[in-house]
């Protein structure tokens, strides 16, 4: 085959450090899942499908390009919005995110549901902690994380 295809639907999870409540109010985070698209589209050819989170997390569902690996789509998407948010407020000068993250891989057939899941993230908090969905998504996902290391 002379052409080389790739279709892969990928879900990262991140917090902030120490999952402090940092991205509040809610105008800075939209601004910033706008600023993250961008990166992802313009500097890692992987366009955001849906970016969500809540005061202390983000969500964003894309499709990952075939010409970079997944671990420096991470890098990317979070050293430059990092970088962003520190110039947003005073406040956020220290900014950073946590230092790893979550992927899991979403099937073409579920992208819908996760697009919703990430939508609904505020209703979905009300009822778990960011700690609790991060454990239920390894579960699911079939990934055992070490407690003392999974969090910073």
């Amino acid at each position: 085959m002379s052409q080389s295809l790739a279709k892969v639907a990928i879900h990262f999870v991140f917090s902030t450090k120490h999952r402090k409540p940092l991205l509040d109010p809610l105008e800075l985070r939209e601004q910033l899942y706008a600023y993250m698209a961008t990166i992802l589209r313009e500097n890692v050819d992987s366009p955001a499908i849906k970016i969500g989170g809540g005061e202390d997390h983000v969500h964003a569902l894309l499709l990952l390009s075939r010409k970079f690996a997944l671990a420096d789509v991470a890098q990317e998407m979070k050293t430059e919005t990092s970088k962003w948010l520190k110039k947003q407020a005073t406040g956020l000068k220290a900014f950073s995110w946590q230092s790893g993250y979550g992927a899991f891989s979403v099937s073409e057939s579920n992208i819908d549901d996760v697009k919703r899941y990430i939508a609904n993230q505020q209703e979905h908090h009300r009822k778990m902690t960011f700690k609790e969905e991060f454990r239920e998504l390894c579960r699911r996902h079939g990934l055992e994380i070490d407690e003392r290391y999974v969090w910073d």
